[in-house]
């Protein structure tokens, strides 16, 4: 059975919940299951070391996680534009993986959320994109043979799924944002078993 790995970093909630959405896509196909992963945050102030297993919620990624994955599905919510600093920081470790071309060939998409409608969504999709081309990989976005990515109010780009969570997340994805990131998740994982047959 192949594995799409999930790797996200929420801190309020949203992304979580996109990677769910995704997970439940990337189970729908078959011959599939989704690995879900995060990261922990990082401090300011120093490195800081976080406690090997997270109090709630999925494991921490590992390298290993990435090189062992059929293919990626990456979260982040924005930070003025671009991706979080502890999805980021991750990233910067993976030095070892485009050594080897751990993920060369492998499909890729990305997703996020946003508490600000224009907070830079778009821009947040491209900034996780960079890396992973670096490495390789190749970039799955949404077709808008997708008919949610016409009639979503709250997110949801041809880059990739989004969702603005209003300030203070006040608001919960709606049906049309649950669609995409299933609609993702099973493009995804069908790219990635038919990139494995052949």
């Amino acid at each position: 059975m192949g594995e799409i790995l999930i790797l996200y970093y929420s801190r309020t909630g949203g992304t979580a919940e996109m990677a769910r959405q995704i997970a439940r896509g990337v189970e729908e196909v078959k011959g599939m299951d989704a690995r879900v992963r995060t990261v922990p945050p990082v401090s300011a102030v120093c490195e800081a070391v976080a406690d090997e297993v997270p109090t709630s919620g999925p494991p921490y990624a590992s390298l290993d996680d990435l090189r062992e994955c059929a293919g990626l599905a990456l979260g982040s919510p924005t930070r003025f534009g671009n991706m979080a600093a502890p999805l980021k920081y991750f990233l910067d470790s993976t030095g070892s993986l485009w050594l080897t071309g751990a993920l060369s060939g492998k499909p890729a998409a990305v997703f996020t959320a946003a508490s600000t409608l224009h907070g830079g969504h778009e821009t947040t999709l491209l900034s996780m994109m960079l890396p992973l081309l670096h490495h390789g990989m190749l970039l799955v976005g949404i077709p808008y043979t997708e008919t949610a990515l016409r009639e979503t109010r709250n997110g949801g780009t041809p880059y990739g799924p989004s969702y603005w969570s209003e300030a203070e997340s006040k608001s919960v994805l709606g049906v049309q944002e649950k669609q995409l990131c299933r609609a993702t998740g099973r493009r995804l994982a069908d790219i990635a078993r038919r990139l494995e047959a052949s």
